[in-house]
């Protein structure tokens, strides 16, 4: 389980670059998916850091996903 949680960083990673590419996008639906995988890309940087000790990596983590859910809100065409 040790290796998997050690190996979960470039997952994480790969994410958020994908993440990041989306939301640059022009398009409302893009830039959605690419909140919503950064998102996702929090969770697994919160594992991964707390399976290595780096709290304020989770610290700074829990601070962007609290901004990405804004993302997510402020993107959403209905409001």
């Amino acid at each position: 389980m040790s290796e998997f949680l050690d190996a979960l960083q470039w997952p994480a990673m790969v994410v958020t670059l994908v993440a990041a590419w989306l939301v640059a996008s022009q398009q409302k639906g893009k830039r959605s998916w690419g909140f919503w995988c950064f998102i996702f890309s929090n969770v697994l940087w919160i594992v991964w850091g707390w399976h290595d000790g780096a709290y304020a990596l989770i610290a700074l983590q829990v601070g962007l996903f609290a901004m990405n859910l804004r993302g997510v809100r402020k993107n959403d065409p209905e409001r």
